[in-house]
């Protein structure tokens, strides 16, 4: 029996994505699907952007203002409902660096962020964990806000990710650690079970399910054992957790990080913890499809269009391909999930 807290009903619902792989601030979404601000208009008149002394022109573009992309995903989500308001960081993307410079840009409200999520083990997840928490804090701090920040984290951290290639394998970066998360004075709580946070407005998954026959895993995934010095298989990277929001007259939107366990595995288990007559209104994030061979593709675009979301919003590894089989099977329901877009359900 699932013992699960009820996932509360949302009044609105902004996601602004601080990291994604792909830029693209000038192209509109699709009609009826979701409203998107942070694009090139706005930023080219914004206060800081006035000029004088060329005619009728009071603005100018500034490119410093425009968001860069990085191979990662970070994107700040905030739930209203009432006069209730909660903020969750879902992941941190892949370097410090880039996180830093793109909120810089942005300028979103950092203090809001109650909670960060990081939706599995990857260094272009995790990346920019330690300096966002800095800056959380220090952002709460100048607001003379307690600084309390919760980061949710699975429990098995690998010492080392890797992928096997046919001659080598390539180790990559290691995720920063539990006492490294610690010593920002952030509060770790581990969770490996779905559970319910911040008055019960975001689901945060437990392990999701495998039940498609061809969504496997990462081909080629590798873990490193520190005592025995060897490298083993990893494929399924079992610690993957989306997180998900029910919006009223709307319905759930769905995180997903990777979508390593398969974005229709994720989202049919985001489902099961709903209502019966719940609908599927958003999923967002990675796909994972960028690597896929067609026949991959085109099942898994078959069976979201099955579940009939009203949006659909790839980003970071979900690749071009997906995204044009998403258009061709479901016209009008594609909004690519762009660095620097603000998004509101």
């Amino acid at each position: 029996m699932d013992t699960t807290p009820l996932l509360q009903e949302v009044d609105s619902l902004e996601a602004t994505v601080i990291i994604d792989n792909e830029l693209d601030p000038m192209s509109p979404a699709a009609p009826d699907t979701v409203h998107l601000s942070g694009q090139i208009g706005s930023i080219a008149v914004r206060p800081d952007s006035k000029i004088s002394g060329r005619g009728d022109a009071i603005y100018e573009l500034r490119m410093g203002n425009i968001c860069c992309a990085a191979h990662g995903l970070s994107i700040l989500i905030t739930a209203t409902k009432g006069d209730k308001k909660h903020s969750v960081l879902f992941d941190a993307g892949p370097e410090e660096d880039a996180w830093e410079r793109n909120v810089q840009r942005l300028r979103p409200d950092l203090a809001s962020v109650e909670v960060i999520q990081l939706s599995h083990w990857h260094r272009d997840h995790s990346g920019g964990l330690l300096r966002a928490i800095r800056m959380i804090k220090d952002a709460k701090r100048a607001q003379g806000i307690s600084d309390n920040l919760v980061v949710d984290l699975h429990p098995d951290r690998p010492v080392y990710r890797g992928i096997a290639l046919p001659q080598q394998i390539v180790s990559l970066e290691a995720d920063p650690t539990f006492e490294e998360i610690s010593q920002t004075g952030a509060v770790i709580e581990e969770n490996d079970e779905t559970h319910t946070i911040l008055d019960d407005m975001f689901l945060v998954s437990g392990g999701i399910p495998r039940v498609t026959p061809y969504e496997t895993g990462l081909k080629g995934a590798v873990r490193f054992d520190s005592e025995s010095g060897e490298w083993y298989s990893d494929e399924l990277i079992a610690d993957e957790r989306f997180l998900a929001v029910n919006v009223k007259d709307k319905g759930l939107v769905v995180f997903t990080g990777c979508s390593h366990g398969g974005v229709v595995n994720a989202t049919k288990h985001a489902m099961k913890h709903m209502p019966e007559n719940t609908l599927l209104h958003c999923v967002v994030g990675g796909f994972h499809l960028a690597t896929s061979d067609d026949m991959q593709v085109q099942k898994t675009v078959a069976d979201l269009k099955r579940l009939d979301p009203a949006v659909l919003m790839p980003g970071h590894c979900s690749g071009w391909r997906s995204k044009f089989a998403i258009e061709k099977a479901m016209p009008g329901t594609l909004v690519p999930c762009t660095v620097g877009t603000s998004i509101t359900f």
